[in-house]
This record gives C-alpha cells, structure tokens and sequence, in this order.
C-alpha cells in the first residue's frame, strides 16, 4: 500500500505549479522528476537562454511545522534555506549524469535555479518565487 503524505501532497502540488509558472514565462518543459542514485531533479525546462535545472522548495500552512531545518524566526521561513549544502552537490552530480546522459553539447548554456511556492490551502493562493542561476 502506498500512502502518500500531506508533505508530498504539497510538494507534487508545488512541482505543477512551478511547471505552470515556467510556461507562462515561455519556458518548455522537458523533463520532470529525472532521478538518479545521486540525487533528483525536480523540473529540467529550456527557453531561448539555454537549461535551466530547477529545485522546487514548497510549503503550504498545514505543513510548515514538519520543516526540517530550523530557519523559522520570528515567523519568517525561507524555503530556499532547505537546499542546504548536500543537497546542491547531488543536484550538480545529478546535472552531470544528465548532461552527458542526453550528450547534451558542452556549448549549451545551463543553469540551476531554485522555485520557492508557498501554498495557502485555505485561501486558495500561491506566492511564487524564482531564484535564478544559482551558483552550486
């Protein structure tokens, strides 16, 4: 039996809408949830500027109090704080393995970015915010 937690319930959310959010910004989503024993990629988009890898960081009101990693002061979460050092040395393996994978050529602009949802179930909104090429 798989049960699935309200904590990938927001994540699986937050990855549609971060695909959502890409493609209203002419983005072409290539790939979603490209797993290796090193790591995963959340979302794998292209537009005119060339790769972008992004990581999807979500958090909605009914999971805020199971984060993992004590950013939380004075109310403030930043979901971006979860992608914490190990995290962006798999996703660069991760990129590696894909890049020569797919024989993608070295004279291809790429990039990771980082997409921070927050979700209110309640209201029903999201705030979306993209961290671009962030240096891993």
């Amino acid at each position: 039996m798989n049960i699935i937690t309200e904590k990938r319930k927001t994540g699986n959310l937050g990855e549609d809408i971060a695909c959502r959010f890409l493609m209203k910004r002419d983005f072409d989503i290539i790939d979603r949830n490209y797993l290796k024993k090193c790591g995963e990629i959340d979302i794998i988009a292209r537009n005119i500027d060339g790769l972008h890898f992004v990581e999807v960081k979500s958090v909605s009101c009914e999971t805020l109090p199971s984060v993992s990693y004590k950013t939380i002061d004075k109310g403030d979460f930043r979901p971006e704080d979860n992608v914490h050092q190990w995290k962006l040395q798999r996703l660069a393996k991760t990129i590696q393995l894909y890049l020569l994978e797919k024989s993608v050529s070295d004279k291809t602009n790429w990039q990771f970015d980082i997409i921070t949802i927050y979700i209110d179930k309640k209201r029903l909104t999201t705030r979306v915010k993209m961290l671009e090429n962030i240096i891993i």
